[in-house]
């Protein structure tokens, strides 16, 4: 690589890495998180008021009931009584709001269960955020790969942090390979988006970069070739917050070895971590 592709990536990596400080403060970024909670009875959620149920199986979001003077605003208009508020799962999904600073929105699970999650844009984690530490340009771990189409169908079992050791399985469109140092890999991505999502994990983590692993997310060319660059590499939203459900490394995107490039950890404003 010459001088000056390198010098190119640096700046171009300074960007990502500036507007990915930039999003995670955002009124619904990663650190305004404060709450997911699943809805299966009649009840409270902490943190907002009003009274949440679950629908009749087959409709997509909750029921909330709540008086006016809750100020609770669904869709535009004041809450004074029972409204359904609509899922993402829904062609045209409802948006909460609590106070000026609090929203939220309903999620849906694979299963057809359905959660609130509560933003605040001025969380706790948004005004003790400091930065994202990240490695240096590394242009060893910017490497060649191939992407192979895989059967329609195909899955494997991928892990969620709070899901107690259970597996959820995803669809898994094609196997990424490559060599590198003499090692072969195969590893498993799920789409997100146009995009395919990598998680990993490396000889770095939970040592100088987040226990959990690290995200990156790629793109195959049409002739199958595919970049992938563990300088953007990000931390997964649960880095952030909590309140997050991140999906863990499957057993083939576990890195044996040290992989010094991407990010690292949320720091506060004094330097210390925000999360182990």
């Amino acid at each position: 690589m010459t001088t000056t592709t390198t010098t190119t990536a640096i700046e171009q990596l300074q960007t990502f890495h500036e507007r990915r400080e930039l999003s995670v403060v955002q009124p619904k970024g990663s650190l305004a998180l404060v709450n997911t909670q699943w809805i299966d009875s009649e009840q409270t959620i902490w943190g907002v008021p009003g009274t949440w149920a679950p629908l009749p199986n087959g409709q997509s979001g909750l029921t909330l009931t709540a008086a006016a003077s809750e100020n609770i605003r669904v869709d535009g208009l004041l809450v004074d009584g029972e409204v359904v508020v609509r899922g993402k799962d829904s062609d045209d999904p409802s948006e909460i709001v609590f106070s000026d600073t609090v929203s939220g929105f309903v999620i849906a699970s694979e299963q057809g269960a359905y959660a609130l999650r509560v933003w605040d844009a001025d969380s706790e984690g948004i005004r003790e955020f400091g930065s994202i530490d990240a490695f240096d340009y590394n242009p060893e771990w910017v490497v060649n790969a191939t992407f192979t189409e895989l059967p329609d169908g195909t899955t494997i079992g991928f892990e969620h942090l709070k899901d107690d050791g259970k597996t959820r399985e995803l669809p898994i469109p094609g196997e990424i390979t490559f060599h590198k140092d003499g090692v072969a890999y195969n590893l498993a991505a799920f789409r997100a988006g146009r995009a395919l999502q990598l998680v990993f994990s490396d000889a770095t983590s939970g040592v100088s970069t987040y226990s959990v692993g690290r995200f990156l997310f790629v793109a195959p060319n049409a002739d199958g070739s595919i970049t992938l660059d563990f300088n953007r590499a990000v931390l997964p939203p649960c880095a952030f917050s909590y309140a997050f459900n991140c999906p863990m490394p499957p057993k083939q995107n576990r890195f044996g070895v040290p992989i010094e490039a991407g990010e690292k950890q949320v720091l506060k404003t004094d330097g210390s971590l925000l999360h182990e």
